[in-house]
């Protein structure tokens, strides 16, 4: 669905990314692992479109797309999520969902004046839309509140709903639960669970927590200094000496 052949990337002469391959496959969840410094999250730019790489390639659903800005690879079906929450502060809950989608007659000027009812009524489509999302992330009672007040854990479900407002499928997913308390954790893994099982939502997940990692992921790759150290089921990786020495054992960055 999405593949990195041979991605490399370098700030100020140092490798951030170095040779890197990687393949998401439909349907899959996959955990994206390592120590800090180890190149994910600039490898998670690069796929979305937020870096261009200095080497090698990206391939979305069998077409080359590497270097295509973020908002081409949305209308594509790629949606790419922060380890910081990146809420419209100033809008409600309810708005952060509505602007999601692309292409809405509202925002043709022509069509917002000469046909009011057309966009009115893509409106209230997306508001039930909205409502429903929210409704699933538990978050109904607070569609009127400012995004900007929300805790980090909820912030995060709204990253969440955000994604499933879009019309994307393939969901890079960065420390989804970082900030996040332990019972909140836990419905974020339901929600990515049944997203992932009942509506076909494809995951590339980063993140420290190892359990949500063993919990939600398989395969997990891990990375180190750069590169790809390798790949395996999460009782594979956790016996697999080389990890534990990139860890605990080995340099880092």
């Amino acid at each position: 669905m999405i593949a990195a052949h041979h991605i490399c990337k370098s700030f100020g002469g140092i490798r951030a990314v170095d040779d890197c391959s990687l393949a998401l496959e439909r349907g899959q969840i996959l955990g994206l692992i390592g120590p800090n410094g180890a190149g994910k999250t600039t490898l998670f730019n690069i796929l979305a479109g937020f870096m261009r790489p200095d080497a090698g390639r990206i391939e979305l659903n069998g077409e080359e797309v590497t270097g295509r800005p973020p908002h081409e690879l949305f209308r594509r079906g790629l949606v790419r999520t922060f380890q910081i929450a990146h809420e419209l502060a100033r809008m409600t809950l309810l708005e952060n969902l509505m602007v999601v989608p692309s292409g809405q007659s509202g925002e043709s000027l022509l069509t917002a004046w000469f046909r009011p009812g057309r966009v009115a009524s893509q409106e209230r489509v997306l508001r039930h839309r909205a409502e429903d999302v929210l409704r699933r992330l538990k978050l109904s009672d607070l569609r009127f509140e400012l995004a900007g007040n929300l805790s980090g854990g909820q912030k995060k479900l709204l990253e969440l709903g955000r994604a499933m407002m879009s019309d994307a499928k393939v969901v890079l997913l960065d420390e989804i639960g970082a900030g996040v308390s332990r019972g909140l954790m836990a419905e974020l893994a339901a929600y990515i669970e049944t997203l992932n099982r009942d509506e076909g939502y494809t995951f590339c997940i980063i993140e420290h927590n190892m359990d949500l990692i063993a919990r939600l992921c398989d395969p997990v790759v891990v990375m180190a200094e750069g590169r790809i150290l390798t790949r395996g089921s999460m009782a594979e990786i956790r016996a697999d000496a080389t990890v534990l020495d990139a860890y605990f054992g080995g340099r880092r960055r």
